[in-house]
């Protein structure tokens, strides 16, 4: 485990004290010295002052095979914050104070961390774009009865994990529905799903059982090593199941190779692909093929339309330098969350939960709310498909889903 950081700056790349603008991260074993549960508490354990800062843990992958996504969930709170506060970066005069922890990717390194941060009287936490790290987390945040704001992880699995988990993305079960909208009448259909033999890649093929396959479809996959770099293999496997529909949901840095796999094994062009539109970054990569893919999108920049709140994030990113891209809405609507909680109490983890429950705002994808039953985020879901090629692909509104119409079904909330 690498050290926390705090408020003193310390060398670049670790962590600092972020200016106007927190976030938070997973919840850990709750350790000796850590301030009793639904009360704020000064490092030492003791009762904070009407003005103390507010303790905020971000934990994300600031390296490791999701940094790049990573740096846009960051980049993206840190708008959302200045964003949220006001440009004070603070809530009724408490400072907002972040300390950020590169979980590398790695579930031991993110719960070494989150322990850590709640050893030291931290009670909000948020981050990691890896659904194999979120899922761990969250039933700390549940032992611990510390607040716990998930990231860009699409598991539907955290959905309903407890009272204390929360997330700031979509999930699994919102991209497939999205994908649904593509299909037509799935019954008969063969649908094959390829992605990552990982928590993510299983979270979206039970999805599309859940979703098309209760319609009818028939639903394989092919799930594909997440270290692996020759995908000819597996693109062979795809063409030689002979689908009606491929749905690939893909994450990571060898989506290249699995795009020029499927090229050149003939994929693309010979049967419907749907994929999710990926960062900014990823649409030259696509080439001749992304005319033929059709894209469900999370985000993408402009997606939201003329929405104020869209226009703020892309413009306070930019402004810090960033480029505003796929998981930007995460971290920045985390923000927007952290902050509505700390608006109810500053101290107590309970009354933080009960103002977010039901929660209704505006986002940068459009209109949200937090469903009271089980924490989903109900949000809007979009079509695009990308138009011209190279360095200058870019993505193109076919349509935009309302919240209602991809909404996974409810849950029973866990313990």
């Amino acid at each position: 485990m690498k050290p926390n950081t705090s408020t003193a700056a310390t060398a670049a790349g670790r962590g600092r004290l972020l200016p106007p603008l927190a976030l938070v991260t997973a919840a850990g074993l709750l350790l000796a010295g850590c301030a009793s549960a639904g009360t704020a508490g000064t490092a030492a354990g003791g009762p904070a002052s009407a003005t103390a800062p507010v303790k905020v843990g971000l934990i994300y992958s600031r390296t490791g095979p999701l940094a790049a996504y990573g740096l846009q969930y960051q980049q993206g709170f840190e708008a959302g914050l200045a964003y949220a506060t006001g440009g004070s970066g603070k809530v009724d005069g408490h400072r907002i104070e972040v300390t950020e922890d590169d979980d590398t990717g790695s579930p031991t390194t993110a719960v070494a961390d989150a322990k850590d941060l709640i050893g030291k009287g931290y009670k909000v936490l948020a981050g990691t774009v890896d659904s194999g790290i979120a899922v761990q987390l969250a039933p700390l945040a549940a032992q611990n009865q510390v607040l716990y704001i998930s990231g860009p992880a699409a598991a539907d699995a955290i959905t309903g994990s407890n009272k204390y988990t929360f997330r700031s993305g979509r999930q699994s079960y919102q991209d497939v529905a999205a994908a649904g909208s593509l299909v037509g009448d799935p019954a008969g259909k063969k649908i094959l799903v390829l992605s990552q033999d990982s928590a993510f890649g299983q979270a979206n093929v039970a999805a599309v059982k859940e979703v098309l396959g209760a319609k009818g479809a028939t639903i394989s996959s092919v799930l594909v090593p997440p270290s692996a770099t020759d995908l000819t293999s597996y693109a062979q496997q795809v063409k030689s199941a002979a689908p009606d529909l491929v749905y690939v949901a893909w994450a990571g840095a060898n989506a290249p190779a699995l795009w020029t796999a499927l090229d050149q094994q003939g994929v693309v062009g010979s049967v419907k692909v749907v994929t999710g539109l990926a960062g900014v970054a990823s649409y030259p990569l696509f080439g001749d093929a992304g005319s033929k893919v059709s894209f469900i999108a999370h985000y993408f920049p402009g997606a939201g339309g003329d929405n104020p709140v869209e226009t703020a994030m892309i413009n306070g990113i930019t402004k810090a330098g960033g480029t505003p891209d796929l998981f930007s809405p995460d971290g920045f609507t985390a923000a927007q969350m952290i902050v509505h909680a700390l608006q109810s109490s500053t101290t107590s983890t309970a009354t933080m939960v009960g103002a977010l429950e039901g929660w209704s705002f505006d986002g940068p994808k459009g209109p949200e709310q937090i469903r009271a039953a089980d924490h989903a985020l109900l949000q809007p879901m979009f079509q695009a498909t990308l138009v011209g090629t190279g360095a200058a692909a870019k993505p193109q509104l076919v349509a935009t889903l309302t919240a209602a119409q991809v909404a996974p079904p409810t849950v029973t909330m866990a313990g």
